[in-house]
């Protein structure tokens, strides 16, 4: 009659643990911003002598029809600045990404808004050459 007798029900936890460990790692990446914040900015202008810089606590983008992008919302220069100001954002360090058609004076009028808004820390996006 042994082959009547009941088996010790066991639960399998190396699944489990590879799925908590996976979580683990997800939000750990997520939380020190290693995941790129957006995924607008594709044909950023070059520079041989592009330098990497901490991640921004703002990132404006400037799309090729020259609208721009703050945290996934489209606005204007004036009210870029009147984001900045209610931030509070003397410590704010802002990078500018641009395109390879946006103008000069489309990154000139980003930077003076800016600049009104109080930010002082300012930063342009570029890719270097040798990628």
């Amino acid at each position: 009659m042994r082959y009547m007798s009941t088996r010790k029900v066991r639960i399998e936890i190396i699944p489990m643990i590879d799925i908590m460990l996976f979580l683990l790692v997800f939000f750990a990446m997520l939380t020190l911003r290693m995941i790129p914040s957006s995924g607008h900015v594709t044909k950023l202008p070059t520079s041989s002598t592009a330098a990497l810089i901490p991640h921004p606590k703002l990132l404006v983008e400037i799309s090729p029809d020259g609208s721009l992008l703050v945290e996934n919302h489209t606005l204007t220069l004036p009210q870029l600045t009147e984001l900045l100001r209610q931030r509070g954002s003397s410590q704010t360090a802002v990078t500018i990404a641009g395109n390879e058609t946006s103008s000069l004076q489309q990154v000139m009028g980003v930077i003076d808004a800016v600049r009104n808004g109080g930010a002082t820390e300012i930063g342009l996006a570029a890719r270097n050459t040798a990628q």
